[in-house]
């Protein structure tokens, strides 16, 4: 089973053709439930076939094109891979699937883009992170989110002190072993400075390559590994977004699924943060010509590249259509054949010009709007 990351979001992103389905559904690992899963897939299918032939795709084609998706039914392997969530995306060019770590609604959406809302969540939108794992072996660089962490390759990032600097300089003249949740240092004579000196060299190299890859990014970094080395670390970084607070320990030594635990738990309460901030932001330029909760503005500037931030409410949906080149949308009360989710495509073109998604709660708005914007300029 797929587990999805932001590199599986792009080519879904840039799909657009005379149809695209997406499927979602909520799944079980085991139980009753489970052996229901792929009769609800089985009725979700009669629905994307229904509409496929309402846009005009001949029925035999139609059947024929759900095959992929189809013969995944009898496949009872797959079944006992799920977890809680399962998306399918289907069209001429592309077929893929993703297990999910959480619920999502049922539903068979056909349209010209891909219905890609649903995974803000999963994703992360504004709530992703870094996490630099330290040990006297190896160094790590993972991107996370409240559900996954995926480890990161980074062009010429030096992954220990003998790759960094060679065998020779690297060997140590003292050891380190780990005290608890912390770590004694003995050696000879200045050895213990010496060692300070060579590892706050290695970590300013890491550091170096890790401004040059996140760049202009505000995502917090965490670091995790042995107590005596974050202090060191801390010394020789230049990222504005580290955390103060560390996870303490050997990280070879501890199950990703703790790491991701520790980490999610140092990350999330800033994020709050950084929403609630948001929110005050958009209030504040609400009548100013810098923000906006009509949908059919915001649709227009997500699509000019000029939304910074965006609001919208996962589970809520805005069925209509737009044209980019007139800047012109049309909105309805029920999906109409053809019709797309204007909310998921607002936020898609806001993440596609390099804007922040904060995908929600309804009761989470800012003025209980159905979308809300802040503008770049």
């Amino acid at each position: 089973m797929n587990n999805l990351n932001k590199e599986d979001l792009r080519p879904l992103l840039n799909q657009a053709g005379q149809w695209c389905l997406s499927l979602y559904l909520p799944t079980h690992r085991t139980g009753p439930e489970m052996r229901q899963d792929p009769i609800r897939l089985k009725n979700l299918l009669r629905s994307a076939e229904s509409q496929l032939l309402s846009l005009g795709v001949e029925e035999d084609t139609a059947r024929k094109s759900l095959r992929p998706v189809q013969e995944l039914l009898a496949d009872e392997q797959f079944w006992q891979q799920q977890s809680e969530g399962l998306a399918l995306f289907l069209s001429q060019e592309l077929f893929s699937y993703y297990n999910l770590p959480l619920e999502v609604p049922e539903l068979a959406i056909v349209t010209e883009r891909f219905h890609l809302k649903p995974l803000l969540r999963v994703l992360g939108g504004t709530g992703n992170y870094y996490l630099l794992t330290l040990s006297q072996k190896q160094v790590k660089l993972f991107e996370g989110t409240r559900y996954s962490l995926q480890e990161l390759t980074l062009p010429g990032f030096p992954t220990n002190i003998a790759e960094a600097f060679g065998e020779e300089e690297a060997q140590p003249q003292l050891q380190a072993h780990s005290a608890g949740r912390g770590a004694v240092m003995h050696g000879h004579g200045d050895a213990g400075t010496q060692t300070k000196g060579r590892l706050l060299r290695f970590f300013r190299q890491l550091n170096t390559h890790l401004r040059e890859h996140l760049a202009d990014n505000q995502a917090p970094l965490v670091l995790a590994g042995v107590e005596y080395m974050l202090p060191i670390y801390r010394e020789a970084n230049t990222y504005p977004h580290l955390l103060a607070e560390g996870i303490h320990g050997n990280p070879e030594h501890l199950p990703a699924a703790e790491l991701l635990q520790q980490a999610w738990t140092l990350v999330h309460p800033q994020h709050l943060r950084q929403r609630e901030q948001a929110a005050d932001l958009y209030h504040q330029m609400l009548g100013t010509g810098r923000a906006t909760n009509r949908v059919g503005e915001t649709l227009t500037a997500a699509t000019q590249g000029r939304v910074a931030t965006l609001f919208v409410p996962v589970g809520v949906h805005r069925w209509g259509n737009f044209d980019a080149a007139e800047q012109r949308f049309e909105m309805h009360t029920e999906a109409q054949p053809g019709d797309e989710d204007l909310l998921d495509l607002a936020a898609l073109q806001t993440l596609a010009h390099g804007g922040k998604v904060y995908a929600v709660k309804p009761e989470q708005m800012p003025d209980n709007a159905p979308v809300a914007a802040i503008y770049r300029y």
